[in-house]
């Protein structure tokens, strides 16, 4: 295998989302805040997808069995989703790579098509979450069926591509709205629900049950999973390059710099949302008794008599589509840069889009008519268990690049930081394998 003199088995050509590469420019010679807002946006794009319906899922079950008590588990999952965003930024600047790009460029095809097929089943299982939570969101809001949503959910094709189409900040500025009505929806609810702001600090202190309750460890995976979300690392990284940066070293260094920041304070905002689900769950279900809220109709159903306003319902409901929403515009793109980034073959958004929708579809649709309607929020957990068993296979090519020197240059990732991700890594890899003996012992 050739290593090119920039430590490469390939070079790179093709920029990550040609279309859109470079096309928002960094004014020069203004102040640093100007700037700062320029790289502003990319962070919010992946905050969706730590925010998305899964997260509500998993963050309902866990608040509505548990308490109070996973709220450790989101913080900590939300410090590993900083850190490793911060990894994607250093990566798309430093290498002018995507990460499917990196994959593609420094592994053998026996090594890099595996991971393009792992790739691509967990932008399906981000899908999936998206189809229910948006065909639930049009259920609670407009009684629409749940068989009939699920295919209206395929129509926001043509949203995203009418967003494009008017250009990136557009798509920037539609997704930031969206997460602006998210979080009002949220303070309110908070509000009505009067949680014990006691319970809710104590709640971010770590828990050995965490680990010892298997019930408790699968949910648990379930929020590190949608939280850290695979797709989202691709993602990060080819939108970055959005960003029309000077290409000296001292331009390159600002670019990581702003860009880490807008990560950073997205993911606080995403924290916030996640931690507010988990909190309500906590202070309307759990404290009442409905331990067994995994549904989110039934969570909707129950806001009324528990918080005593109908206001309640209807701002869950329209949170809930809009997020929705929001993750759909966000899984096109990543779905986009894998294909391309991996396999370097294009096809147009709306056609990609149609497919990863369609792919999602199919087991949504097979549950609801087997099983009913009432089973689809285990199945929403369950795709992001999935997520989180995929995790590995997208953050240590990422912490391996990131890491390299002769990769990197001298934005070659810290040795603290690569450590700090390397265990992330192997925590997760340790999880995931507990829960699988677990599982296997008790069939066993």
């Amino acid at each position: 295998m050739t290593i090119t003199s920039d430590g490469w088995r390939e070079r790179r050509d093709t920029p990550s989302l040609s279309e859109v590469f470079r096309t928002i420019a960094v004014p020069q010679g203004s102040s640093q805040f100007r700037r700062f807002l320029a790289f502003v946006g990319p962070g919010y794009l992946v905050a969706v997808g730590y925010m998305d319906p899964g997260n509500w899922a998993t963050s309902l079950a866990g608040g509505a069995q548990f308490g109070y008590t996973l709220l450790f588990v989101a913080l900590l999952s939300n410090v590993m989703a900083i850190l490793l965003q911060s990894l994607c930024a250093r990566l798309a600047v430093a290498s002018g790579r995507d990460l499917a790009q990196a994959c593609r460029d420094a592994f053998p095809r026996w090594v890099s098509y595996p991971l393009w097929l792992l790739a691509e089943a967990a932008i399906i299982a981000t899908d999936l979450a998206e189809v229910i939570g948006t065909a639930i969101g049009l259920n609670l809001i407009f009684g629409i069926p749940l068989e009939i949503g699920i295919f209206i959910t395929a129509a926001d094709v043509f949203l995203i591509l009418w967003l494009q189409n008017r250009g990136f900040r557009w798509v920037e500025a539609f997704v930031i709205a969206l997460l602006g009505v998210i979080t009002t929806c949220f303070v309110v609810q908070i509000a009505m629900a009067d949680p014990d702001w006691g319970a809710v600090i104590a709640g971010f202190a770590p828990s050995t049950e965490i680990v010892t309750n298997p019930d408790m460890l699968y949910i648990a995976l379930g929020i590190i999973g949608a939280t850290v979300m695979p797709h989202n690392l691709y993602l990060h990284s080819g939108i970055v390059q959005t960003r029309s940066y000077g290409q000296d070293p001292a331009g390159k260094r600002e670019a990581l710099r702003l860009a880490t920041w807008d990560s950073t304070v997205a993911l606080m905002l995403a924290l916030c949302i996640n931690a507010s689900i988990l909190i309500l769950a906590a202070a309307a279900f759990h404290a009442s008794g409905n331990t067994e809220i995994v549904e989110i109709d039934q969570a909707y159903a129950l806001l009324t008599p528990l918080l005593g306003s109908a206001l309640a319902p209807t701002l869950f409901g329209v949170a809930l589509l809009c997020c929705g929403l929001n993750a759909t515009i966000t899984a096109t793109m990543a779905g986009q840069i894998v294909m391309e980034g991996f396999i370097a073959f294009r096809i147009s958004p709306a056609l990609r889009r149609l497919i990863t929708r369609l792919l999602a579809i199919a087991p949504a649709m097979a549950v609801i008519l087997v099983y009913g309607a009432s089973e689809t929020g285990k199945l929403l957990i369950l795709s992001q268990v999935v997520l989180s068993f995929q995790l590995p296979f997208a953050i240590v090519p990422l912490v391996m690049f990131t890491a390299s020197r002769a990769k990197m240059g001298d934005l070659v990732a810290p040795r603290w930081l690569t450590a700090v991700c390397a265990l992330i890594a192997v925590t997760i890899i340790a999880l995931n394998v507990n829960l699988l003996a677990t599982v296997l012992l008790a069939n066993a």
